[in-house]
């Protein structure tokens, strides 16, 4: 997968299963990859997609009620959580 990524992380292996399988469903490019370290969540799986694909996938994700933990992109070299536009939350 090239260019900019989005990463969900999600809290237990059945929501990150369920994400996986609506977002092949809604035909988003997907790779489902191991939780990096620094991203603290309950399962070890994580999907990652394309950015470009972000919104469509945070809507699907939103309207199918699945749980998730975040949506983190990677800034110099480390995972940060992001907004409902792609940029780096501010930390509260």
């Amino acid at each position: 997968m090239g260019g900019e990524t989005v990463l969900i992380a999600f809290d237990s292996t059945q929501q990150a299963l369920r994400a996986e399988m609506l977002l092949e469903y809604a035909d988003i490019e997907i790779d489902t990859r191991p939780t990096p370290k620094e991203i603290t969540a309950g399962c070890a799986l994580s999907i990652e997609l394309p950015l470009p694909d972000y919104s469509q996938a945070k809507t699907i994700m939103e309207e199918q009620q699945v749980i998730i933990r975040g949506y983190f992109r990677q800034f110099a070299n480390r995972y940060q959580e992001i907004d409902e536009k792609g940029n780096r939350r501010e930390q509260e």
